[in-house]
This record gives C-alpha cells, sequence and structure tokens, in this order.
C-alpha cells in the first residue's frame, strides 16, 4: 500500500500494566504493519527492543523495516497533522496505518475525537479500530475501581486479553462474559493465542478487506446485527454481575427499525441526544435507510458529541435494509435512547402506553 488518504488509524489502550508495550513490539514484527507509524507518549516508557533503529531525528525515530515511532507533541492533532505533511513533502516515502497507543490511565474518548473531529485530518485519516488490552490478572479489579479501564472496554473493536497464562482459568471465564456484557458488539481475543496479531487486530471498519466489500454485520457486531427481534439490549447484565456496580453504568443499545426512515428525523434524533447526553454516549455506530434515497444506505459514527461526517454506501452490501443503530453508553438514563428513538421513527416502544401523546409530543414522552 502507498500513502493513499484516508490513512487508517487503530488506537491501543488498555489500563497500567496490561501489556500494551509487549504487544506493540510483537506487532511491529508482522510484515503486514511496515510503513506503519507509531504514536507514543514517550520513547523512554516503550522499549522498542525488536528492530535496530536506523536514525531519529526531529521527534520521529526509523525503523529499519520503514515503520516510524513518534511522540505526542503538543497535542495529537499537531503529531497526525506532521505525519501529513512529512507524506506529503516526500520526507516519508510511505505510509500504510497509524496506531496510536494511550496511556494506561487515559479517557479513550478524546483520542477518537481527534481523529473524528478535526476537519482537516478527517480528510487524511479514518478511525479504523480501537483495540482494548485487559489484565486477566487484575482485570476485575481494575474495572470495578477505575471508570477509565470501564469505558476502554466500553469503546473498544477488539478486546486483547493478557496474562491468561497466569490466572485461573475459571476467572478467565467470568472476565470474558463481563467484558462480552459490557461491549456485547467487541470481538474478545487472548493474546496468547497464536491468531492474535494483525490480521486479528486491524481492519476492524465498515470496509473488509477480505471480501473487498463493507460489511454491516461484521462492524455493528454480530450480535447486534442479528437480533432483529430486540429492538433494545438493556438488559440488567445478569444475575452474576450484581456484584459489579460500576458495570451497571455502561448499556449497550441495538436500535432496529425496519423501514426507510426521514433524514430529518435521524438529524433531530442525533442532535437531541448528543446536546442532553452527549459525554455519556461513549460510541455510536449505524447504518440508516433513508426515506430520500433508500438504495443507498447512510453510515454514521460518533463518539460522545463528535460525529464523523456521514457518508453513503453506492448500495446495500448485505441485502438487510433498514435502520440498525449500536451505542455505548455510560450513566444513561436506562430507557432514554429507547424512547427518544422510538418517538422520532414514530415506533413507540411496547410499554409506551399512549401512542397519540407520543406523536404530538416525543420529546416529554422522551423524557425531556
Amino acid at each position: 500500500m502507498s500513502g493513499t488518504f484516508p490513512i487508517p488509524v487503530s488506537v491501543l489502550t488498555g489500563f497500567l500494566g496490561a501489556g500494551k508495550t509487549t504487544l506493540l513490539n510483537r506487532l511491529l514484527k508482522d510484515p503486514r504493519l511496515s510503513d506503519t507509524a507509531v504514536i507514543i507518549n514517550e520513547f523512554g516508557e516503550v522499549a522498542i527492543d525488536h528492530l535496530l533503529v536506523e536514525q531519529a531525528s526531529d521527534g520521529i525515530i526509523q525503523l529499519s523495516d520503514g515503520c516510524l515511532c513518534c511522540t505526542v507533541r503538543g497535542d495529537l492533532v499537531d503529531t497526525l497533522a506532521d505525519l501529513v505533511d512529512r507524506l506529503q513533502t516526500g520526507r516519508i516515502a510511505r505510509l500504510s496505518r497509524v496506531v496510536v497507543e494511550t496511556t494506561g490511565l487515559a479517557d479513550p474518548a478524546p483520542v477518537l475525537q481527534s481523529i473524528m473531529a478535526h476537519p482537516a485530518l478527517v480528510q487524511a485519516f479514518r478511525l479504523d479500530g480501537v483495540i482494548t488490552l485487559v489484565d486477566a490478572v487484575n482485570g476485575g479489579a481494575t474495572l470495578d475501581g477505575h471508570v477509565e479501564a470501564l469505558k476502554q472496554a466500553a469503546v473498544a473493536d477488539r478486546i486483547v486479553l493478557t496474562k491468561t497464562d497466569l490466572a485461573e482459568a475459571g476467572d478467565v471465564g467470568i472476565l470474558r462474559a463481563r467484558l462480552h456484557q459490557i461491549n456485547p458488539g467487541a470481538v474478545l481475543l487472548d493474546v496468547n493465542d497464536p491468531g492474535t496479531g494483525a490480521a486479528s487486530l486491524f481492519d476492524c471498519g465498515l470496509y473488509n478487506p477480505e471480501t473487498k466489500s463493507a460489511d454491516v454485520r461484521r462492524w455493528l457486531g454480530e450480535e447486534a446485527a442479528h437480533d432483529r427481534d430486540h429492538h433494545n439490549h438493556d438488559d440488567d447484565h445478569g444475575d452474576h454481575h450484581h456484584d459489579h456496580r460500576h458495570d451497571a453504568r455502561v448499556h449497550a443499545h441495538s436500535l432496529v427499525h425496519d423501514g426507510p426512515v426521514p433524514f430529518s428525523a435521524i438529524e433531530m434524533f442525533l442532535d437531541l441526544l448528543r446536546s442532553t447526553h452527549g459525554e455519556k454516549l461513549l460510541r455510536m455506530k449505524g447504518v440508516i435507510e433513508l426515506a430520500e434515497d433508500p438504495s443507498r444506505p447512510l453510515v454514521i459514527h460518533g463518539v460522545q458529541k463528535i460525529l464523523h461526517p456521514p457518508a453513503r454506501l453506492p448500495a446495500w452490501p448485505d441485502g438487510q435494509r433498514g435502520t440498525r443503530l449500536v451505542l455505548i453508553t455510560l450513566d444513561m438514563p436506562q430507557d432514554y435512547v429507547q424512547r427518544l428513538f422510538s418517538a422520532f421513527t414514530n415506533r413507540p416502544s411496547i410499554d409506551t402506553p399512549d401512542r397519540t401523546a407520543l406523536e404530538a409530543n416525543p420529546l416529554a414522552i422522551a423524557g425531556l
């Protein structure tokens, strides 16, 4: 691949001690990650021990396989903009991918927003996915004690369990079930599995390089896309999770509407959701059948109040039309999302007592 825009960006996150540096060193040995730029916080915090360093200048380390490592200077936006400038001026010959490693205490949302919201960067980069590492030995306690760790798991496209060889098998099983409950759409992997590498961790976006087409089910998460009979997945997280009160703050919502929806209705739904509870909306993905042009689905992707510029696919890739939205929220009133969605799609949830009242005043029924 050459440095064709937009360049995919993957965010590697996980709490302190989860093993991000170890995984990063392993990944950079994979030939599929040649011509990759890795953005880290400080070189001293990450031991680049797998390859000889060819040259180091101006905050950039050139590795022998063509990969780059650079530190965050000022903020992430400046660093990404500098990479684009280097590529356009020929100081970097090729750039196929960017991996951003966050600090262990980082809330990943601001990192994602930097990629999705900047008017210039959004033309040069696209968010490929979020890879979250969870320590199998300490992961349960970390999720209990730190809301940042909960957010890291909730926004992930891939969750990688580390140190499973040091943990009891039963404890690993409980942690896997807990993580699946927090984020049912994420793919769960084991770092010790030989198959956990570049092929399984990257290319998380809507476009599937294997099929060379858009794959809606894969992008939204198989469970959310398949379950069309349940329009709301705001369950109570199961009796065996009641000890984890922290987890109850996170909800995965799967919203389905079987017919086309006017663009104005979707626009108002998203605007109202972001304006009233934007900080509580950790991640949102959706494919929408618009009444104005049902043949070309609208794709939306958001983090908190930031919405990536909506895109249109040329056709429905899987033949399954309708509107499918997957949202991960933190501390959101449990039925708020479903009621608001029902109000704007004119499909009240079954517990709404008065459809006429809903149609007359949808915002009041939604709890505003």
